[in-house]
């Protein structure tokens, strides 16, 4: 996983990152059903190609290199992953 997305997108799901993905690695889209049911975006940690695109459209800064993931938020590794894993399931 190259990217995480951590506790500033909870409630703001502001999709300028989602525009700017050149893999569309980045959901829900605001087009895909779950998008109003869902509490904020996830990066898929296998499509992610690290380019890095998002960070600097994100309003909260809630996008993070995963080495750089500030500790309080490690909890939103498993989160992003989980969240494809259960798509997919």
């Amino acid at each position: 996983m190259a990217y995480v997305i951590a506790e500033p997108c909870i409630g703001t799901k502001d999709t300028a990152c989602v525009d700017v993905c050149p893999v569309d690695c980045i959901h829900p889209r605001k087009d895909e059903a779950d998008f109003a049911n869902e509490k904020m975006l996830y990066i898929h940690p296998d499509e992610c190609i690290d380019c890095g695109a998002c960070v600097p459209v994100c309003p909260v800064t809630a996008i993070f290199a995963l080495e750089d993931l500030p500790e309080k938020w490690n909890s939103f590794t498993p989160i992003n992953s989980d969240w494809y894993k259960n798509k997919q399931a």
